[in-house]
């Protein structure tokens, strides 16, 4: 009975965890990226240097970075380090990292 009970608990945890990692992906449509790219090169912002955090999807950013916003988007935009960041605002999480 433990063993099944066991099972069942390592087999909830993984789901969860599927989850939880799928929730993460944010997906942006190709029109909105598009909006996105040209909102950014017409308004130019200055890179800010943050050492130690990693740009990577899912790093959030501490609450000094200021966060700009895209019109119509829900999502806010900063240069960290020469690259554009795509942030949530709710969570401070980046969605995407522009070259």
């Amino acid at each position: 009975m433990r063993m099944h009970f066991g099972a069942a608990a390592a087999a909830f945890l993984l789901i969860a965890g599927i989850g939880a990692a799928a929730a993460e992906d944010v997906v942006i449509q190709p029109e909105q990226d598009t909006v996105i790219r040209e909102y950014v090169k017409k308004q130019p912002l200055a890179s800010v240097k943050l050492p130690g955090v990693e740009l990577n999807v899912g790093t959030a950013l501490p609450d000094t970075v200021e966060l700009h916003e895209v019109p119509n988007v829900k999502y806010r935009y900063v240069v960290i380090d020469n690259r554009t960041v795509l942030v949530d605002p709710g969570t401070r999480k980046i969605v995407k990292v522009y070259d």
